[in-house]
């Protein structure tokens, strides 16, 4: 009680469950469901979850084009959440692709009812939407050869890094460079292939990314021992589920849910199977321990989040 009562006093919304109270706290009675998501789900029978085409191993389609990843399986628990608390045993899960320019859009306009992407919380798109706790947090690392000697940026000093061009991954290296007098050489690739290619044949030494990115880069390399992944975080992502604003219900019931998940192992679990297994359509294998930020918000589930 100690920790959850520091915790509140923090300003934060500690949502940690124990398994004897996550089902009481998480089917309230139905009079106190929303008006609007909830209602509309029981009156139509059926729920959208809007997800993405190739945001791997979060949201993506499988060989048989079917919606599939580790924020898919998530929301696809939720919706049996939903069925259980609404009993409506024939409850209908549609599926609308979405991509990241129409993904506010679709939950905005009632087209989906739940976001299942790869989508960063973040205080503008706050002003939109409405976003669960999160359930992965990415990190801006860097991948370098295995023998290279690079263990963290200050070991860059005067060397080539390769940023693809366009991402905010150019402005932190550039700041980074400046701020530690690294002098580094920055050269530019046109996509993430590219720049990983330039520290396979050693054109640049190191490619800083979203780690999760390069972990899977690397996991399709055909060689994944040849490359390390590397350096503390510069910039640090917390991806969430989002939904509709002002429907405060839906949203704690969705909380409490993925609260619940955590409490019980149900996410480290779907972690493990998207992140440390072999994953379709190709059986690769991103190898990705899970980050202290994500094992600390699985202890003490929250969703609020550092801009």
């Amino acid at each position: 009680m100690k920790i959850l009562r520091s915790l509140l006093n923090a300003g934060f919304t500690c949502l940690l469950l124990v398994a004897g109270s996550a089902a009481t706290s998480a089917t309230s009675a139905t009079a106190t469901l929303s008006a609007d998501t909830f209602s509309r789900i029981r009156e139509t029978q059926s729920i959208t979850i809007a997800h993405r085409e190739a945001s791997v191993p979060f949201s993506y389609l499988s060989a048989n084009k079917q919606a599939i990843g580790y924020s898919v399986d998530i929301c696809q628990k939720l919706a049996e959440a939903i069925k259980r608390e609404l009993k409506l045993p024939q409850l209908k899960v549609n599926y609308l692709l979405v991509t990241p320019s129409s993904r506010v859009a679709a939950v905005k306009e009632g087209k989906a009812d739940l976001e299942c992407g790869s989508t960063t919380n973040n205080a503008a798109r706050r002003e939109q939407v409405a976003f669960t706790i999160p359930y992965f947090f990415a990190s801006t690392r860097m991948v370098v050869l295995a023998d290279s000697g690079i263990n963290n940026w200050q070991d860059l000093k005067k060397k080539t890094v390769v940023t693809t061009k366009g991402t905010t991954s150019v402005r932190l290296l550039a700041d980074r460079s400046k701020s530690s007098g690294l002098e580094l050489k920055l050269i530019e690739g046109n996509d993430h292939h590219l720049s990983f290619a330039m520290v396979n044949n050693a054109t640049a030494d190191a490619f800083p990314m979203d780690d999760v990115l390069l972990f899977g880069l690397r996991a399709t390399s055909g060689d994944p021992s040849r490359f390390t992944i590397v350096g503390d975080a510069l910039s640090t992502e917390p991806y969430a589920i989002f939904m509709r604003k002002g429907d405060p219900n839906f949203k704690r019931f969705i909380d409490l849910e993925i609260a619940r998940m955590m409490n019980d192992g149900e996410i480290t679990r779907l972690y493990d199977k998207w992140f440390r297994s072999a994953i379709p359509p190709d059986g690769i294998n991103l190898n990705m321990a899970m980050g202290l930020l994500l094992r600390d918000n699985i202890r003490f589930p929250s969703d609020k989040v550092a801009d």
